[in-house]
């Protein structure tokens, strides 16, 4: 088929992953917005409620490469569903063990766990279903799952855990998980693969003899601590320090996760017309450099000019993820772009994970101005090690054969 005339079909699995993700990622997010009512209303330290708030990143680190892994064997569709539905359970579990934090926190990892299959499953997805000069685009779409269930769980959680209380903050995942299990299970369609012949011909480890795999990872890695930095703390910093209700504070991360989740689709296709993964991705992060010291400027003093800063930050801060999954999909070709995704993941939810308890920490030592400067290091850092173009942007002779034999 065309690489211009893709028909219907693709954009309908991929609505179906993005959907996925996004209901994956409100429970994931959600223990980072019980943060305003541990802390604020029950006392809870900002490094005890950010520690709970990281539980559900340390269940994505422990499982992204084996759903990867599950997903490069039986395909998407029931890894999908599967997880989602062990999800759902999950926060059940949660909901039902809310007021002890220990089995609260037992149940998010779980939940982490579960969550972790729409990663890998869904870019396998976009990556099988749609030709190389459409990827920056479905993958930007399909990397609007993280922002837009940040922003779903940022609208939703606070009031419902400020008044009916935390266990109807975790059902609200439990229904939309739910709900998409099923309609994954019966809706959910797989790509034509390549052939056995054409499959043999990139079986070898796409890491050996090369590095560029491993420097996107780290890129990653890196770009996570402000993007989490943000998306955990943003929230409390706007009640706390610019003097917000929990609702309105609530509202303006929703609103700059939704201008993130657009800001990804505009970069992949930035990326599509550059022809080009790792320029785009090398820009992003100076951007983010230079988000983060602003938002540290502007939290010296109490400014409605914050709001807008925050806004800019997290849609910045964001935008690197499709670029660099797009391009770890491609460099590993079909037989490993799950394992590949879930490795990518994983490093990125190990650093999510300790940006919870450390920058909680850092804040409570320092103050969030400095801590976003630290976070804005962590993005210069990220700079140099962007993979140059020859390196990264045209994938493997075998992947490329590969793909092109599944198209």
């Amino acid at each position: 088929m065309p690489a211009d005339k893709i028909g219907a079909r693709p954009w309908v699995m991929l609505a179906l992953g993005l959907l996925a993700q996004t209901a994956t990622s409100m429970l994931v997010s959600t223990p980072a917005f019980l943060i305003p009512e541990l802390h604020t209303e029950r006392g809870v330290p900002l490094a005890t409620a950010g520690l709970l708030a990281s539980t559900t990143a340390v269940g994505m680190v422990i499982a992204l490469v084996a759903w990867g892994a599950l997903a490069d064997r039986i395909g998407e569709r029931w890894v999908l569903a599967g997880g989602l539905a062990l999800a759902a359970l999950a926060a059940v579990g949660a909901a039902a063990t809310s007021a002890n934090f220990v089995t609260l926190g037992v149940f998010l990892v779980v939940g982490g766990i579960a969550a972790a299959s729409s990663s890998p499953a869904s870019g396998r997805l976009v990556i099988g279903w749609f030709p190389k000069n459409r990827r920056g685009l479905a993958m930007g779409i399909r990397q609007m799952s993280q922002p837009l269930g940040v922003a779903l769980a940022a609208v939703v959680v606070p009031p419902l855990a400020a008044g009916p209380g935390i266990a109807a903050a975790l059902g609200a995942s439990f229904l939309l998980c739910g709900a998409l299990s099923v309609t994954c299970a019966i809706v959910l369609r797989e790509p034509i693969r390549p052939s056995a012949a054409t499959m043999t011909a990139v079986a070898s480890n796409p890491y050996r003899g090369n590095a560029t795999l491993l420097r996107i990872h780290l890129v990653s890695i890196l770009l996570v601590v402000p993007q989490f930095t943000v998306s955990t703390f943003g929230l409390i910093w706007l009640i706390s320090d610019q003097k917000l209700t929990a609702t309105v504070a609530g509202i303006v991360v929703g609103v700059s996760q939704l201008i993130g989740a657009f800001g990804r689709i505009a970069v992949g296709v930035w990326s599509d017309r550059a022809g080009s993964r790792m320029r785009p991705l090398r820009i992003v992060a100076l951007a983010a450099v230079v988000a983060m010291l602003l938002l540290a400027a502007v939290g010296l003093v109490v400014t409605p000019v914050a709001v807008v800063v925050l806004i800019v930050a997290a849609t910045i801060t964001v935008a690197d993820n499709g670029l660099a999954f797009a391009a770890v999909a491609e460099i590993a070709g079909p037989r490993w772009s799950g394992r590949a995704i879930g490795a990518q993941n994983t490093g990125q939810w190990v650093g999510a994970s300790a940006v919870g308890p450390l920058a909680g920490l850092l804040i409570g030592l320092v103050g969030y101005p400095l801590t976003f400067v630290v976070a804005g290091v962590c993005a210069l850092i990220a700079v140099p090690l962007v993979p140059s173009a020859g390196d990264a942007d045209h994938g493997t002779p075998a992947a490329a054969t590969a793909v092109s034999a599944s198209r």
